[in-house]
C-alpha cells in the first residue's frame, strides 16, 4: 500500500444508496483489515444505519457528511482521501461538483456512471486539471462498462501477442439475468429529457465518437448502430438491441483512442443481446426491440411516464437479496483482426449484473485505486477501466469470482 498521506484511503460517497450500500458490504468484506475506509452521504443519521448493518470490520469505519450542493463539503471530502468513489446520481444532476473536487485536490474518483453527456462535461471541464495533479477520473466502473472495456482490452492484447494485427469487426453479444432499481431509472429519464430538450445532446448522443480525446483525429469507419433492429449472427443466433450499447461502445472507442488507436484504427464496435436461435429466438429478439423502443417512447412523454412511474421502482428501491443472488451475466465478444485471425473473449460473473456484479466492480476498483498504484497504467486525468486500471482490474475480477478470458477461433 502507498503511504498514508491522507484521512481515509477509500470513502464511498453515496454509501446510504441503494448500490452504495451493497458496494459498502463488499468493501467490509473484502478490504484488507488496515485500509481506512469511510462512508459519505448527506444525512449522518442514515450513514450511522448502514454502518450498523454491515459486517464487524465495518464498525470504526468514519462517517462523513458531504452534500453535491455545498462544494465546500466536497472540496473537504476530496482532500480527506486518496480515493472516493460516488454513487450519488443521476451523474448530469450531482456528478460534476463531485469530479471536480477530486480534480483539484488529486484524488481519484471512480463511479458508475452510463450517461455519455456526464462523462463528455467532465472531460471538457476537468480532464486538462487532473491531468496536473495526478488524479485519475475513471467513469463507467460497473456493467456500464467494464466487461466490454476489459474484453476488448483481452482482445487487443491477445492479437498483438500473436502479431495479427489490429481488431477490425468486434461485436459483444450480451446475455443476463437481472433488474432494474430506482436510480437506473432516473437516470435514463433525465437523459431522454436532455436530448428531447438541447439540439447539442441530440447530436452527441448520436456521434459514435462522442467520447473521443480528439474527435477530428477519429477514423471514418462507420460504425454500428446503438439501438438496431434485430439482427442473425452467421450461426444462426438471433440478437436484439442492448440498452447498453450507446455507453460501453463509446467508452470501449475513448479507450481505443487514449492508447493511440492501438486496438486499431479501422475497428468495428458493436454489441447487441443475444436471444436463442430458431424460429422461438427470432420472435424473442422481435418483441425484445420493440418494447425497447416502446418503453423509450413511453418514459419520454408525460402522460405514459406518469403511468410508469405508478409501476417502476422508485430511487432508493432495486432487486431483494434473493433476485440479486439469481442473476448472472455473459458477454461473449467476437472479434476479427487485420490478419484474419479471429478471436473470442468471455466476460461473465454471478449475481444480478447491475447491482451484485456492479457491487465487485466497483469495490474492486476502489482497492484498485487505493492499492495497487505502482502497477496501473502510468496515465491520470479522465480515463476508462482499461486505461486507468486495465490488467490490475482484470486480475482483481478474477480472484473475486468472474470471469475473463480469451480464445483464438481460427
Amino acid at each position: 500500500m502507498e503511504a498514508p498521506a491522507r484521512d481515509h484511503d477509500i470513502v464511498l460517497f453515496g454509501a446510504t444508496g441503494f448500490v452504495g450500500e451493497l458496494i459498502a458490504r463488499y468493501l467490509a468484506n473484502h478490504a484488507p483489515p488496515d485500509l481506512r475506509v469511510g462512508l459519505a452521504g448527506r444525512s449522518r443519521a442514515k450513514l450511522e444505519a448502514v454502518r450498523s448493518s454491515l459486517p464487524v470490520a465495518a464498525q470504526d469505519w468514519a462517517l462523513i457528511e458531504a452534500d453535491t450542493g455545498r462544494p465546500d463539503s466536497l472540496a473537504a471530502l476530496a482532500a480527506s482521501t486518496r480515493v472516493l468513489f460516488t454513487t450519488v446520481g443521476p451523474y448530469a444532476k450531482y456528478g460534476l461538483p463531485v469530479v471536480e473536487a477530486c480534480a483539484r485536490a488529486g484524488t481519484h474518483y471512480g463511479d458508475l456512471t452510463g450517461e455519455v453527456s456526464f462523462v463528455r462535461e467532465a472531460i471538457d471541464r476537468w480532464d486538462a486539471l487532473a491531468r496536473t495533479t495526478g488524479a485519475r477520473i475513471v467513469h463507467a466502473c460497473g456493467y456500464d462498462s467494464v466487461p466490454s472495456d476489459l474484453a476488448v482490452l483481452l482482445l487487443h492484447q491477445a492479437a498483438q501477442t500473436d502479431g495479427a494485427g489490429g481488431l477490425t469487426e468486434v461485436q459483444l453479444v450480451a446475455r443476463a439475468k437481472g433488474g432494474f432499481s430506482g436510480g437506473t431509472i432516473e437516470s435514463m429519464r433525465g437523459q431522454l429529457d436532455g436530448i428531447r430538450a438541447d439540439p447539442v445532446l441530440r447530436s452527441l448522443a448520436g456521434d459514435p465518437y462522442s467520447l473521443s480525446p480528439d474527435r477530428t483525429a477519429e477514423p471514418a469507419t462507420r460504425q454500428p448502430p446503438d439501438l438496431g433492429w434485430v439482427s442473425r449472427s452467421e450461426d444462426g443466433l438471433w440478437a436484439a438491441p442492448f440498452i447498453m450499447a450507446s455507453a460501453n461502445t463509446r467508452t470501449v472507442r475513448r479507450s481505443n483512442a487514449l492508447q493511440g488507436w492501438t486496438y486499431g484504427r479501422s475497428l468495428r464496435y458493436g454489441e447487441v443481446m443475444g436471444m436463442g436461435r430458431g424460429p422461438v429466438g427470432a420472435v424473442i429478439a422481435g418483441a425484445t426491440a420493440l418494447g425497447i423502443r416502446l418503453f423509450g417512447v413511453a418514459l419520454a412523454l408525460p402522460l405514459t411516464r406518469k403511468l410508469l412511474d405508478r409501476v417502476l421502482p422508485l430511487p432508493g428501491a432495486g432487486p431483494n437479496e434473493a433476485a440479486r443472488r439469481s442473476g448472472w451475466f455473459q458477454s461473449q465478444v467476437n472479434a476479427s483482426t487485420e490478419s484474419g485471425r479471429r478471436y473470442r473473449a468471455t466476460a461473465a460473473a454471478p449475481g444480478d449484473p447491475g447491482y451484485a456484479a456492479t457491487a465487485v466492480m466497483a469495490g474492486e476498483t476502489a482497492l484498485s485505486l487505493a492499492l495497487d498504484g505502482d502497477r496501473l497504467p502510468p496515465a491520470a486525468g479522465s480515463l476508462t477501466p482499461a486505461t486507468a486500471l486495465g490488467n490490475v482490474l482484470v486480475e482483481r475480477l478474477r480472484e473475486a469470482g468472474h470471469t475473463y478470458e480469451v480464445i483464438s477461433l481460427t
